[in-house]
């Protein structure tokens, strides 16, 4: 890798500090790029693995670090922590800071991902109600749950993860989820219906189709959370994962453009539709390859990996086009569930397998081919599928229906 050479007076700024920020760095040393490099963060941080709040959340941050502080001083890139950006001024190519400071830039990658949506119900701001974005969000509720009343308001990947993981240190932990079972829209029900065992088997309490009304208190902090068909749930603690929202406010009035819910539209290439000013991660809307370029906002860790290469490739013009397949997995007491494809959409769910075994395939079937697929200790398999989208072949549901897949190079 190179570093920064004091002949290229040029300084790429990067906004986030995530995966797709912290990929877009290094490949712009690894690519020879020798100008300034500036990370900024409105985090206390080095950058972190933030995938790891819900699944391990009294880490110290620390432990979690992506990179150690030698790898940043070694490859000449500045991060600069607890500057919170509050202006992107394009006309003039400047960063305004809330401390009033300014950063001029020759490029600039926006990678500020996303933040959670905090619930609007009576009673949110009252104590103990938690969000969770940071390590020490993470840790305050990993402190204070302990044989205490935790309700998780929402059913998503991560408040599953979290009453995973409180399920043996609070002395209650109930969900409370909009849809019959989680993960019904993204994994189909049956495989919500195993997560919600997994967790039924280790004592976690589901509210389903229902979500909270209230939530009550005494002396300023958190007593109950009334839902919204009148039971009323026991709380201490309560964690809302009702969704997330891109981080571009900062944004607002300008040029960049964004669609209705804040994401920035970004082409193939990551460019946004201001010259010289990329986007990558959480925080945008993409075209996505597999889907003949279908416009979607994808909040998974190695999609951002490969928006933060294409983004520094492209910085450098290189003109290399994002092509990429979504892959993700969530763990869920050990037991981990992998995903590869974009299925929304889909109408039909095949299965191989067991589920009461906890081994099986799940392929997404949309207008009779395969558009994701989902499992659980089939994970080579996952990513031989992967590869197979990648490359732009499609398979169809007569082929799924086969006893094997040796026509395709797999087996199982």
């Amino acid at each position: 890798m190179s570093t920064h050479s004091p002949n290229d007076r040029s300084t790429i700024a990067i906004i986030g500090t995530g995966p797709a920020g912290l990929v877009c760095a290094e490949t712009l040393r690894q690519e020879g790029y020798g100008g300034r490099i500036v990370m900024v963060t409105r985090d206390d941080h080095m950058p972190y693995d933030r995938t790891k709040l819900s699944k391990a959340m009294g880490t110290n941050a620390s432990d979690i670090y992506l990179r150690p502080a030698e790898f940043f001083a070694e490859n000449g890139i500045e991060v600069w922590t607890s500057k919170e950006v509050v202006d992107v001024q394009v006309d003039d190519s400047r960063i305004k800071f809330r401390d009033g400071s300014l950063l001029q830039y020759s490029q600039l990658l926006i990678a500020t991902g996303s933040r959670p949506v905090a619930p609007t119900c009576p009673g949110s701001n009252l104590k103990n109600v938690f969000l969770l974005r940071t390590p020490e969000d993470a840790n305050a509720i990993s402190e204070i749950v302990v044989n205490r009343n935790v309700v998780i308001m929402g059913s998503s990947f991560i408040g599953m993860e979290v009453a995973a993981y409180l399920s043996g240190k609070a002395s209650s932990v109930s969900i409370i989820g909009r849809s019959s079972v989680p993960f019904q829209a993204a994994l189909g029900p049956k495989i919500g219906e195993l997560a919600m065992k997994l967790l039924q088997d280790q004592g976690v309490n589901f509210h389903m189709n229902t979500e909270a009304r209230e939530i009550r208190g005494d002396g300023g902090q958190v007593s109950e959370v009334i839902l919204r068909n009148g039971v009323q749930i026991p709380a201490d603690v309560v964690v809302a994962g009702i969704g997330v929202t891109p981080v571009s406010s900062f944004l607002k009035g300008y040029k960049v453009a964004v669609d209705r819910r804040g994401a920035i539209y970004v082409d193939e290439f990551m460019r946004t539709s201001v010259p010289g000013v990329f986007a990558a991660g959480d925080v945008v809307t993409f075209p996505l390859a597999m889907m003949e370029g279908h416009r979607v906002n994808i909040g998974h860790w190695q999609m951002a990996h490969s928006h933060g290469r294409i983004a520094a490739l492209n910085m450098l013009n290189k003109h290399v086009p994002l092509n990429s397949v979504p892959y993700f997995w969530t763990s869920l007491l050990g037991k981990s569930i992998r995903y590869a494809g974009y299925g929304e959409g889909y109408t039909e769910i095949i299965m191989k397998g067991n589920l009461q075994d906890l081994k099986f395939l799940a392929f997404y079937i949309k207008d009779d081919c395969v558009v994701a697929v989902s499992s659980m200790n089939f994970d080579p398999v996952v990513s031989q599928i992967a590869e197979i989208m990648l490359s732009g072949r499609r398979f169809t549901k007569k082929e799924v229906l086969k006893e094997d897949f040796m026509d395709l190079g797999i087996s199982i």
